[in-house]
């Protein structure tokens, strides 16, 4: 396509839709998008990047006629712009075509993929490469707080970007990452995630397999050494396999790990000997073990231990990634991108190692896939049980979910209760804060998770304590 042609994106507040959307504007196309409704940071970014959003759906929205239509993963045939560039047979795509016909062609794709901690995990790969003068061009779903963005297109041959497990479009049901053909690849975690399009785990480990399947032999992956799971998706690798975690024999192992109350430490080791001493101020487990990962793949491309340490030691984070929203009154309130029942647990643990003998509140909003479902129920309640307070809200979008597989929110409350928690329901956001609010007290943490807008309770919730301090 010649770079002055208009392409529209539907579904542009994606987190990967509005980062491809900034790629396309730096080639130089003409880039317009249209969503359903617009929230942050997605949306604070778009408009930084001056491309126009167009709100709600609308046939009007294609207006002029585009060149090409990138049609997002959450578009199904109903939507009236998708059903005008069928009638009208406007070229469209999806989103991973685009990447890979446009942008990964004659590069290196360096793919971090995994149920969980694949954003976190992709911003510290592209930050360590940044700080080491390899200047890559990533692509991550969430803005990464080091750069102030989710994209960059630089003229190295090393293409960073986050691989999606998640379908393609409604014309390919086939996970995003299949398209990217990566030479080298992170497998961070593998789990049941995303119910509404995967049967069972034994569906999402094919998915998995696949991607390891198109690593090429002169190829590389790094991956979790603590997993049935992972280890049956390398079982038929052909390229090397390096392991990390604290499993000994490890090729990456984690030693003398200590959560302080600003920051935290561990030392790395590589084939059994001293590789690093690391330092950084994010918490949790789970961002120890994403950060070595990442260290483990930037020493594959001969970056020195050096230029990791550096980097760790001043990565700062993603936005919704145990991001600190505001601190009111002694309260503070954190945003966590809380789409699975794991991701959950390891959020609120990693803030009890951060926020020691402070109470601890847990606001849910079940919104993902996943979440508004009851397969998980077990391990919902015991991930929200590490915090003091929860507070569940109602189900997002409840009556798309069928009343049997639909999540329970009453005995949800009921077995926090039975475990011996302070738990209640409230409908939204706005009873949320009125529940809440007078509760508050110096020194309590919020942390409340959702991946979507949560009703605007981010800005709800401090305005309320600021009116009342």
């Amino acid at each position: 396509m010649s770079d002055r042609q208009h392409i529209h994106l539907i579904g542009i507040c994606g987190t990967a839709m509005a980062s491809l959307a900034g790629l396309l504007k730096q080639r130089g196309f003409h880039v317009t998008g249209s969503d359903a409704a617009a929230y942050p940071p997605m949306s604070d970014l778009l408009r930084t990047l001056q491309i126009p959003v167009s709100e709600p759906y609308a046939e009007k929205n294609l207006q002029p006629r585009p060149d090409l239509v990138v049609v997002g993963n959450a578009i199904s045939r109903g939507n009236v712009e998708l059903e005008h560039v069928l009638d009208h047979r406007i070229p469209f795509q999806s989103l991973p075509q685009v990447l890979h016909e446009h942008f990964l062609r004659g590069r290196e794709p360096i793919v971090v993929a995994g149920t969980h901690g694949k954003t976190t995990t992709t911003s510290m790969l592209s930050w360590i490469f940044q700080v080491a003068g390899k200047n890559p061009s990533f692509l991550i779903g969430g803005v990464a707080e080091n750069f102030g963005t989710s994209f960059a297109l630089r003229q190295s041959k090393h293409f960073i970007l986050e691989g999606d497990e998640y379908d393609t479009a409604f014309f390919d049901k086939g996970p995003k990452f299949l398209h990217y053909f990566p030479d080298t690849a992170i497998l961070t975690s593998v789990e049941f995630d995303h119910a509404d399009i995967y049967k069972d785990l034994d569906a999402v480990k094919t998915a998995f397999k696949r991607l390891v399947n198109l690593v090429p032999r002169c190829g590389y992956i790094v991956a979790y050494d603590d997993s049935p799971s992972v280890d049956d998706c390398l079982s038929r690798a052909f390229c090397k396999v390096d392991r990390y975690g604290q499993r000994e024999g490890s090729a990456w192992r984690i030693r003398d790990l200590n959560f302080g109350k600003a920051d935290t430490s561990w030392t790395l080791e590589h084939q059994g000997l001293p590789w690093a001493d690391l330092c950084m101020s994010l918490a949790g487990e789970y961002n120890v073990l994403n950060a070595t990962a990442a260290a483990a793949m930037a020493a594959h491309y001969q970056i020195p231990a050096e230029a990791v340490a550096e980097a760790l030691s001043n990565f700062k984070s993603v936005k919704r990634r145990l991001e600190v929203k505001a601190e009111v009154a002694g309260v503070t309130i954190i945003d966590d991108f809380a789409h699975h029942p794991t991701a959950i647990a390891e959020t609120l643990k990693a803030l009890r190692t951060r926020y020691k003998q402070r109470r601890l509140w847990a606001v849910l909003e079940p919104r993902s896939n996943t979440l508004r479902r009851n397969i998980f129920f077990k391990e919902l309640a015991a991930g929200l049980a590490n915090a003091d307070e929860i507070v569940v809200a109602s189900v997002f979008k409840a009556e798309a979910i069928p009343e049997t597989e639909r999540l329970s929110t009453a005995e949800l409350v009921k077995e926090l209760k039975r475990r011996g928690r302070h738990a209640r329901e409230c409908k939204d956001a706005d009873a949320i804060v009125e529940s809440i609010a007078p509760e508050l007290r110096e020194g309590d943490v919020v942390a409340i998770l959702s991946n979507g807008a949560f009703g605007g309770i981010y800005e709800k919730l401090p305005a309320r304590l600021t009116k009342a301090a």
